[in-house]
Parts: C-alpha cells; sequence; structure tokens
C-alpha cells in the first residue's frame, strides 16, 4: 500500500525543499528585469562606454585597442592583469564553443549607479564586474579612458 506526501514525513520535507527551489527561481527569474531598473523604475543612465577588442600578443601581453578609432587603450604586460585575463578567458571560449569569431568588439559600460560591466556582443552574454568585488571592476575602469 503506498502513502502520499501527507501520510509520510519522509517523503514531504524533500518534496518541500524541492517546490521551495522551484518558486525561489521563479522569482529570480522573474525579478531580474525588474532589478535591472533603477531604484525609481527608470532605465539605467550610461556614463561611459566603449567598445573595445583585446588582442594577444606574440610576448604574451595584451593589446587593448579601441573598436572605432583603432587606437591602443592600454596594454597588458606578460605576467599582469589576471582578472582580466581570466574574465576574456572565459568570454572568449564561449565565443569558440559557438564558433564566433573575433571581429566583434566587447562592450565595457560604466553605469550612473555606479555598475560596471562587460558585454560580449557576440553572445550577448553580459557580465556585472562588481559581482566580482570592487578592486577587480576597477581593473577594467581604465579602460574607458585614453591612454596616457
Amino acid at each position: 500500500m503506498s502513502q502520499t506526501l501527507a501520510e509520510n514525513p519522509l517523503l514531504r520535507r524533500p518534496a518541500l525543499i524541492c517546490g521551495g527551489m522551484v518558486a525561489a527561481t521563479l522569482a529570480f527569474v522573474l525579478a531580474t528585469p525588474l532589478l535591472q531598473r533603477g531604484h525609481d523604475g527608470a532605465t539605467p543612465v550610461v556614463l561611459v562606454q566603449r567598445d573595445l577588442f583585446f588582442a594577444d600578443r606574440a610576448d604574451g601581453g595584451v593589446a587593448i585597442t579601441d573598436s572605432r578609432s583603432g587606437a591602443e587603450v592600454a596594454e597588458l604586460l606578460p605576467g599582469e592583469g589576471g582578472f582580466v585575463r581570466g574574465t576574456l578567458r572565459s568570454l572568449v571560449r564561449e565565443r569558440r564553443r559557438e564558433q564566433i569569431g573575433a571581429a566583434t568588439p566587447f562592450r565595457l559600460t560604466a553605469w550612473q549607479s555606479g555598475r560596471i560591466t562587460l558585454e560580449d556582443q557576440a553572445t550577448g552574454r553580459q557580465l556585472d564586474l562588481h559581482g566580482f568585488g570592487q578592486t577587480n571592476a576597477e581593473a577594467f575602469v581604465r579602460f574607458l579612458t585614453n591612454k596616457e
């Protein structure tokens, strides 16, 4: 004779946990568009935005160039910029998996809210760099201004 969930407490707890996880996931998915808006419900305001190419150099460095002007914005010398390199590696890996080349630049954006995002315009993936900590987000901020 089989028991229902209400009759068996050993089956009831896992069912409640699974149901709660499903409800939490749905709430998160539905709330995400609202969380991306400003606190007043307005569309976020872009302070600075730049489309960039990141190219490996033969010496192990990385050249960062502005996609519009072709001017070099910055360079990472061999062995420096670990967070920047790791972030880009993950995005490039996704491009390779989807068989997308390097012709489309990445979009780096500073928002009025203080967020810094890096978007792969080829795949549509967007990273909120503050999610990795303030210091890591600041590693990208210098690419928003001209090389000095």
